[in-house]
């Protein structure tokens, strides 16, 4: 069995016939093996890939022939229909992680081993937050979001396989960014306690009743007006493990079930639940679909996402 591993496009200068070795900033390349002319013309079925964008809170996807494991960590997850499948990384990744390749033909497993880069996530301190929305504070306001919070949970139940390999994500909304994933918010409030939360989205600045399209293609799995931290939300289970998450919506276009593709709308941008003003939350949470329990789902970086080449134009 060949196996390759490289990164994105994003990550490194594009290959070229005859490339000279490479040595990308930051250490973002595999330790396994350096990437080769020929690399992209190994068809799947004959080789095994594993390539992403090699930051804490990116992703890595690995294709190889239905049957194939891919090991990392804990977690296992085999090659299916789509022969392919994606592990999210952390904010807090280790600086250097190996995948384990075990093909379905009984030929002997085989290890890829990737540096990944730090983040450098800035802390900020929001002074005067209305108290109310930093924490439910009335009894009103504590049934609301209890009832949210199963709704959320119901929304994470189902998972939608994929019908193919992942391609790369579309911005969902125009706009500039007001708050990147990652950025460390420090509450403090006179009459509050402090509060310190990492942000786990990507704030899209943009005007009540701005369109929101669907970043891939996806299935439904929640949509509700009001949720009493998130307004209007709606969940796009991308399969993979990937879902998307659009809060603070005025309106929503879609309901559970619905099957969209890249481009389609979901909703207008608002300023519903617990906001300052008008934007777009869009967060992708990277579930392990190896594992029952959601305790090791965790959110990665959007903007990291709209690096992964598309295959097709959308």
């Amino acid at each position: 069995m060949m196996l390759k591993a490289l990164l994105f496009p994003a990550m490194l200068t594009a290959l070229s016939p005859a490339p000279p070795p490479l040595t990308p900033p930051e250490g973002n390349v595999s330790e396994a093996r350096e990437p080769s002319a020929d690399t992209e013309a190994l068809p799947i079925g004959e080789t095994s890939t594993c390539s992403g964008v090699l930051v804490q809170g990116g992703l890595i996807i690995c294709h190889g022939r239905a049957g194939t494991r891919f090991r990392l960590g804990e977690t296992e997850l085999m090659a299916g229909a789509s022969a392919s499948v994606a592990f999210g990384l952390g904010r807090k990744a280790d600086p250097t992680i190996s995948i384990q390749v075990i093909p379905p033909q009984g030929i002997a497993p085989d290890i890829l081993t990737f540096d990944i880069a730090p983040r450098q996530d800035e802390t900020a301190i929001l002074r005067g937050i209305d108290c109310d929305k930093i924490d439910a504070r009335t009894e009103a306001q504590k049934a609301h979001a209890g009832r949210s919070w199963v709704k959320k949970q119901d929304g994470w139940q189902n998972f939608n396989e994929g019908r193919g390999g992942l391609d790369g994500f579309l911005r969902p909304a125009e706009g500039p960014v007001s708050s990147p994933f990652g950025y460390i918010r420090k509450y403090v409030t006179e009459g509050c306690p402090t509060k310190e939360r990492p942000h786990f989205g990507y704030d899209i600045a943009a005007p009540t009743g701005a369109p929101i399209i669907a970043p891939a293609a996806g299935i439904v799995t929640l949509a509700e007006p009001d949720l009493y931290y998130e307004g209007g939300t709606v969940f796009l289970d991308h399969g993979h493990g990937l879902v998307s998450l659009f809060l603070h919506m005025s309106a929503l276009d879609v309901a559970v079930g619905d099957v969209l593709e890249a481009g389609d709308p979901i909703g207008k941008v608002g300023a519903t639940g617990r906001v300052t003003g008008a934007h777009l939350h869009w967060a992708v949470k990277w579930r392990d679909t190896s594992r029952a329990d959601r305790d090791r789902d965790f959110y990665i970086d959007p903007a990291l996402l709209l690096d992964l080449p598309r295959a097709t134009a959308p």
